[in-house]
């Protein structure tokens, strides 16, 4: 007959030795459930970055280049004609920047040729024209493309792709200058001077 002292070394023992069992068992049913948290976590991390949209007139054909100013605009409205006004408009000021952009490199290349009080004034003028180009009709900016759609709320999105020979602009910007009665007399004599040797320049990489 087994004594109490040795029977409760042996429910010891056994209890010992279910122990893997039941931690593997308690594994094998939290594991489903890991899993499940790792590919939520991927899925999420995947989110995270966004759906890559491909906007109209993305393609480097739409992108300035060393004889082109070229922008993009985008406008929407209930009224179409609104909408193809605004994305015109948008248009414009992305070319008014880099022209901007432009003749602010064309200052400074010519900076040692600047003469005078008028130096400063030169520059500035130069900014100012540049800001000519969102608020004049320019008739030789060209249209490239425009894409027109209508969307659940029944509202226009149009898209609008423009470019103009750098030549060109320097031109009309020339012809600014020349009109301009607020520019003083050297300043307007030093910024058509580099406006010229601009337009040369274009004209020799031809």
């Amino acid at each position: 007959m087994l004594q109490i002292g040795t029977v409760r070394a042996l429910l010891g023992e056994i209890s010992i030795m279910q122990q893997p069992f039941f931690s593997l068992a308690r594994a094998g049913a939290a594991f489903p459930t890991f899993l499940l948290g790792v590919i939520v976590l991927l899925s999420s991390c995947s989110n995270s970055a966004g759906t890559q949209v491909k906007t109209p007139f993305s393609g480097k054909k739409y992108m300035s280049d060393a004889r082109h100013f070229r922008g993009v605009g985008m406008g929407q409205s209930a009224n179409l004609n609104i909408a193809k006004s605004k994305a015109e408009l948008e248009s414009r000021k992305s070319i008014a920047q880099q022209v901007r952009t432009n003749l602010k490199v064309v200052s400074d290349a010519y900076s040692s040729e600047l003469v005078g009080t008028q130096a400063s004034e030169t520059v500035e003028k130069f900014e100012s024209l540049a800001r000519e180009v969102t608020n004049n009709t320019i008739g030789d900016i060209r249209q490239l493309g425009q894409d027109i759609r209508q969307l659940e709320d029944q509202t226009y999105r149009v898209h609008v792709a423009v470019e103009i020979k750098k030549k060109a602009m320097f031109r009309f910007l020339k012809d600014k200058a020349r009109n301009d009665a607020k520019i003083s007399e050297l300043a307007r004599a030093q910024m058509i001077t580099m406006l010229d040797k601009e337009i040369e320049r274009l004209e020799s990489e031809e």
